[in-house]
C-alpha cells in the first residue's frame, strides 16, 4: 500500500520550520530599546572590552604578584658540574619573584583603572547611543505605518472622485480634462502608497538589524500613546544638564587621567626598582658536587632582593615622557571641542523641540479644521446641497491634515527625545 500524502511530509516540514523561524515580535518603544540593550552587536562589542580593560588591569599588577616557576636542570655530569642556561645541575628548581618596589610599575597599574574607568564610561555611551538609535528607528517606522494607512485611505476617496467625474464625463456634464486630472490625482496617490510602503520596509529592516534580531524574524509594532519626557527651561538648562551628564566626556577626562599617570610612570623610570628574590635547588650527588666544592649539600635555599638602578637612560625617559604629554595635550583640545559641540547640540535640541512643539499645535488645529469640515460637508449632503464628490475631496484633505499632523508628532517625539538621551533621562523616561 502506497501513502502519496506521504511524499508531501518534508515539504510540510521545511515550511513549519521557517515559520517557527519567521517569528513576529510585537513589541512597544520600551521593549525595542531593552531588546536592544540585550543584544545589539555594538553594546555586546562594548561589554567585551570592558572585560578587555578589566584583565588589562589585572595584567598590570602581576609584577607585584609573586610568580613561581619549578622545573629541572637535571643532567649527568663528567668532570666539573657546569651551569645549563645560567643555573647549576639539579633535580629540582623553583624560583619565586615580586616587585616590591616598582614605582612605574605602580603608576602603569593606575594608568589602567583609570582606562578601564574609560572604557566603562564608553559602553554606557554606547548604551544610549544603542538606545536612541532604536528610538530614531521605531518613530520612523511608526510614522511610516501611519503615513502608509492615511495614504490608502486618500486613494480609496480619490478612486472615488475618479468614478464620480468619469461618470460624470460620460454624461457630458464635465470637461474630458478633468477626468484625466483626476486620474493623474489618483495615480501621484498611488505613487505615495508604494514610496510609504518601501520607507516602512526599509525601517522595519533597519530596526531588526539594531534589536539584533535573526534575518527570519519581523517587527510588529505595538500600538498606544507614550508620554513626552519633559522639557528644560532654557536653552542654557539643557546645555547643563548635558555637559553633568555626558559619558564621552567623563570617559575623555578619565583618559586624560591615565595619560598623565603614563608620563608620570614614564619619568619614574630613573627610580631604583626592587625585586624580592626566593629560590630552592635540589642537587643530586652524580653531579661531582662533592669533588670539586668543600662541602655537598642536598637542599638549597636562597632569598634576597635584586636592587636594579637605571643608569644613562635619561634620553630614553624623556622621548617617552614627551610622547605621553603630547598625547595628553591632544585629549585636553579634544576635551575642549567636544565640550563646545555637546553645548551646541543641546541648544539645538531645546529649539528643535520649542519649534515641534509649537508646530505640533498648528498640524492638531488644522486638522480639527478638517474634521470638521468632514462633518459640514456630511450635514449638506443630507440637505442635498453637496454630493459625493465633494464628501470624498473633504475626505481626501482630512487625510492630508492627518499626515501633516504624524509628522508634527513624530518631529516633537523625536526632538523630545534626543533631548533626553542628550541630557542622560532617555533609558528612564523609557524605563
Amino acid at each position: 500500500m502506497t501513502f502519496p500524502h506521504l511524499k508531501l511530509l518534508p515539504v510540510l516540514l521545511v515550511c513549519a520550520g521557517r515559520l517557527v523561524t519567521a517569528a513576529t515580535h510585537t513589541i512597544t518603544l520600551r521593549q525595542a530599546v531593552e531588546m536592544a540593550l540585550e543584544q545589539n552587536p555594538d553594546v555586546v562589542l562594548a561589554r567585551l572590552e570592558e572585560r578587555k580593560a578589566e584583565q588589562d588591569v589585572q595584567i598590570a599588577r602581576s609584577p607585584f604578584i609573586p610568580t613561581l616557576a619549578v622545573g629541572s636542570g637535571l643532567a649527568w655530569s663528567s668532570g666539573f658540574p657546569m651551569s645549563i642556561e645560567g643555573a647549576t645541575p639539579s633535580v629540582l628548581q623553583a624560583r619565586a619573584i615580586a616587585d616590591v618596589y616598582n614605582r612605574p610599575q605602580s603608576y602603569r597599574v593606575a594608568a589602567a583603572r583609570e582606562n578601564r574607568r574609560s572604557v566603562t564610561l564608553d559602553a554606557q555611551a554606547k548604551q544610549e547611543q544603542i538606545a536612541l538609535r532604536t528610538v530614531e528607528l521605531y518613530l520612523e517606522a511608526e510614522r511610516a505605518a501611519r503615513l502608509l494607512e492615511a495614504a490608502r485611505r486618500q486613494v480609496d476617496s480619490l478612486a472615488k472622485v475618479a468614478e464620480i467625474i468619469e461618470w460624470r464625463v460620460r454624461e457630458g456634464r464635465e470637461a474630458p480634462i478633468e477626468a484625466k486630472r483626476a486620474a493623474l490625482n489618483l495615480a501621484r496617490a498611488r505613487h505615495r502608497v508604494v514610496a510609504l510602503e518601501n520607507a516602512s520596509r526599509n525601517a522595519e529592516e533597519a530596526l531588526r538589524l539594531v534589536l539584533g534580531l535573526e534575518p527570519g524574524e519581523r517587527i510588529q509594532l505595538a500600538p498606544g500613546e507614550r508620554d513626552l519626557p519633559t522639557l528644560p527651561r532654557t536653552a542654557e538648562a539643557a546645555v547643563e544638564q548635558a555637559l553633568a551628564h555626558s559619558r564621552e566626556l567623563r570617559a575623555l577626562e578619565a583618559r586624560l587621567l591615565a595619560k598623565g599617570l603614563e608620563v608620570r610612570a614614564e619619568r619614574a623610570a630613573r627610580l631604583p626598582r626592587l625585586e624580592l628574590v626566593a629560590q630552592y635547588g635540589l642537587l643530586a650527588r652524580f653531579n661531582n658536587y662533592e669533588e670539586f666544592f668543600r662541602k655537598f649539600q642536598r637542599h638549597n635555599g636562597q632569598l634576597g632582593v635584586s636592587f636594579q638602578i637605571p643608569l644613562f637612560a635619561r634620553p630614553v625617559i624623556e622621548a617617552r615622557a614627551g610622547k605621553a604629554e603630547a598625547e595628553a595635550a591632544q585629549l585636553r583640545v579634544r576635551m575642549r571641542a567636544l565640550r563646545e559641540e555637546i553645548a551646541a547640540e543641546a541648544r539645538r535640541l531645546h529649539q528643535a523641540a520649542r519649534e515641534a512643539e509649537a508646530a505640533g499645535e498648528v498640524a492638531r488645529l488644522d486638522l480639527e479644521v478638517a474634521r470638521e469640515q468632514v462633518s459640514v460637508v456630511l450635514a449638506q449632503m443630507e440637505e442635498g446641497r453637496a454630493g459625493l464628490r465633494q464628501l470624498e475631496e473633504a475626505r481626501f484633505q482630512e487625510n492630508e491634515k492627518w499626515m501633516a499632523f504624524y509628522e508634527a508628532r513624530y518631529a516633537l517625539e523625536l526632538a523630545r527625545l534626543s533631548l533626553a538621551a542628550r541630557t542622560g533621562t532617555l533609558l528612564a523616561v523609557l524605563r
